[in-house]
């Protein structure tokens, strides 16, 4: 195996065929292994891009379009189940989109249904201009699901040649642009070492490098730091803004509120299908009938007298003067819990 694994570093260029051949020859139950990389690659390879190269493009006013969403399948008794009804919003670039919700609420549908992995019943998705269903419209998408499946037997190094190879990259260009991914998910110390032996929150780091390496212009993220511990979980939230920083759009859908709040510009609650509330984070999270106002060396006397002429109070410098911010936590519970009765209210 060790004729393989010196391929797989990236000096030189192999096939596909050979990465699974090498893997087959690695482990004594070959097919068990051959088959899952054959059925992921090719799973991988419908949402990458085909072949690494430089592109023009004109940027569209919008990265991805869902207008008037539903989806509904087969139930147990006949009936239509809808999961998704008349969900409508549209993603600008380089924003970080949360999108939240219950378990069961909708949120996972729509992702697929974005991706092209569910067909819509009604409406349109598309993702710079293309409809959503046809395979060239994830060229220029990355995707780490909530639970990926890692081969780990191989090295971080080598995940990164595989799946680069799936999208077209060879020789130095995959080399370098590996260095870059491991640098930047900070792995570099962890480059030569089997999966088997990484972390939770390092193996979603690999993820996430495997999810970029093609350079995509959106990155869709399913519970990326689930079940990771909080060091882990603060480092790929820096990967999220460094992604922002990039230019890329992320769209991010997470049930850690306090994580989407540090992250993102704009947010969307899902709620038994339905979108309930969506906007910018900053405006959904301001209190509109109250008022803050942040002092600085106020004395007790200014702060009673906060209603008069601040400025006749020389030394006092007004700071804000505004909505005060609720939470994400405490909006999300508000806008369900409203769902919630309204629903009740039209049953009866």
């Amino acid at each position: 195996m060790r004729n393989e694994r010196e391929r797989l570093s990236g000096d030189g260029e192999i096939s596909l065929f050979e990465i699974i051949h090498g893997i087959w020859r690695y482990k004594a139950w070959g097919m068990l292994v051959a088959l899952p990389v054959f059925a992921g690659g090719l799973a991988y390879a419908l949402l990458a891009k085909p072949v690494y190269e430089a592109q023009l493009f004109v940027q569209p006013p919008s990265v991805s379009e869902i207008s008037q969403l539903n989806y509904g399948r087969g139930g147990d008794t006949g009936l239509a189940v809808v999961a998704v009804k008349d969900v409508s919003f549209d993603i600008a670039p380089g924003q970080i989109y949360g999108l939240i919700g219950p378990n069961g609420s909708g949120k996972s549908t729509t992702m697929k249904v974005l991706l092209g992995l569910l067909r819509a019943t009604e409406g349109k998705c598309s993702i710079f201009g293309r409809d959503s269903a046809r395979v060239d419209s994830r060229e220029d998408v990355g995707f780490l699901p909530e639970n990926p499946y890692f081969y780990r037997h191989l090295t971080g190094r080598e995940t990164l040649v595989f799946y680069g190879k799936l999208c077209g990259i060879t020789g130095a260009a995959l080399k370098d642009r590996i260095g870059e991914l491991l640098a930047l998910v900070d792995l570099e110390h962890a480059a030569d070492r089997r999966l088997a032996g990484y972390s939770k929150g390092m193996l979603q780091r690999i993820g996430l490098a495997q999810a970029i390496i093609h350079r995509p212009r959106l990155v869709v993220l399913d519970e990326p730091t689930a079940g990771v511990d909080p060091g882990g979980s603060r480092k790929i939230r820096d990967l999220i803004l460094a992604l922002r920083e990039q230019g890329i759009t992320v769209i991010l859908s997470s049930h850690l509120l306090e994580q989407v709040q540090e992250v993102c510009d704009r947010v969307g609650i899902i709620y038994k299908g339905k979108l309930v509330k969506e906007g910018a984070l900053s405006e959904l999270m301001s209190v509109e009938d109250q008022t803050e106002i942040l002092l600085r060396n106020a004395s007790p006397e200014v702060l009673r007298a906060v209603r008069a002429l601040i400025s006749s109070h020389p030394g006092t410098d007004l700071l804000t003067m505004g909505h005060p911010r609720t939470t994400l936590e405490r909006l999300f519970l508000e806008v369900t819990d409203g769902a919630a009765v309204e629903t009740r209210e039209y049953v009866k």
